[in-house]
């Protein structure tokens, strides 16, 4: 078996399996402190093991080189605590495996490709919308990593014309996380986004305009074959429709091609693996950790 661990800035989803019909010992514990919750994760799989490799999918900044100092560590993150924090170091030193790491984007991003609603597909992008917004892009069959990782959610999007909130993110204010993210929705609206009430409409209408402004520039930019939106806000009712209505609008007919002008609902999709993806990626990444040794 495998272990995945999908460490989120609210929750840490454990599991161990090989794959969607294979998954069991799946627990979810909150994310307090680094020691605590790392502690929590560890004793989980001491008690499900033994296992053959790990995978993190994890929240980020994170730095993903094998040959620097801090790699398995978490950066810049806005979490309280969790600045410069080692995430691989502990679970090496735990069971003695090999430990895939990177983004959780990534890690669902590849879930999603292997068995998913990418699948099949060489070219095409993740989005989560929730806590925070997230991306992980494949490119030719390959997760894109570089400098560091893509960052999507800290793109710079055009403001809705109706939008006068100053944005949320604490680093950008006004980026596509600090209009978009769960958080910024509840702070223009005063209320979740799973409670709009007579916002609804609205709430709706502007989301739609900040998620297709992101929809455009992937198109734009990675050409995906798929778009692949997922997390808490994207299952607000009628959202991903009115995304890919925006999205035609918005390219005006300049990328006329079929996929997006006359088949939308089949580039712009909600997740195959459901919650799942997260911690499904960590498992593809612990199996990869694995056949790399």
């Amino acid at each position: 078996m495998f272990a995945g661990i999908e460490a989120g800035g609210t929750k840490v989803v454990c599991a161990v399996g090989t794959g969607p019909g294979d998954l069991s010992a799946v627990t979810t514990v909150p994310t307090t402190t680094p020691e605590e919750t790392l502690g929590r994760v560890i004793a989980h799989l001491r008690e499900h093991g033994p296992v053959r490799a790990v995978g993190v999918a994890c929240f980020g900044p994170v730095d993903l080189h094998p040959d620097s100092p801090s790699y398995g560590h978490i950066t810049s993150t806005p979490k309280p605590g969790w600045q410069g924090t080692d995430v691989v170091g502990p679970l090496q030193e735990a069971f003695g495996v090999p430990v895939g790491f990177d983004t959780d984007v990534n890690g669902a991003a590849l879930a999603e490709g292997r068995w998913g609603a990418a699948r099949g597909l060489d070219t095409f992008v993740y989005v989560t919308v929730g806590t925070g917004i997230g991306g992980g892009a494949v490119v030719s069959g390959r997760l894109v990593h570089g400098l560091l990782h893509p960052e999507m959610g800290h793109l710079m999007v055009r403001r809705h014309p109706d939008d006068d909130f100053a944005g949320s993110c604490p680093y950008h204010g006004d980026c596509l996380e600090g209009l978009a993210s769960g958080p910024a929705l509840a702070a223009r609206w005063g209320r979740p986004a799973d409670d709009l009430g007579p916002h609804r409409d609205a709430a709706v209408a502007q989301e739609a305009w900040y998620l297709a402004e992101l929809a455009c520039t992937l198109a734009y930019v990675l050409s995906p074959q798929r778009v692949v939106i997922g997390g808490g806000v994207a299952q607000m009712e009628g959202l991903l429709p009115a995304v890919r209505s925006a999205v035609v609008a918005r390219l005006a007919g300049y990328l006329d091609t079929p996929a997006i002008t006359r088949h939308s609902d089949s580039w712009l999709v909600a997740p195959g693996l459901g919650g799942r993806a997260g911690v499904l990626g960590a498992i593809a990444l612990a199996e990869q950790a694995f056949d790399r040794e």
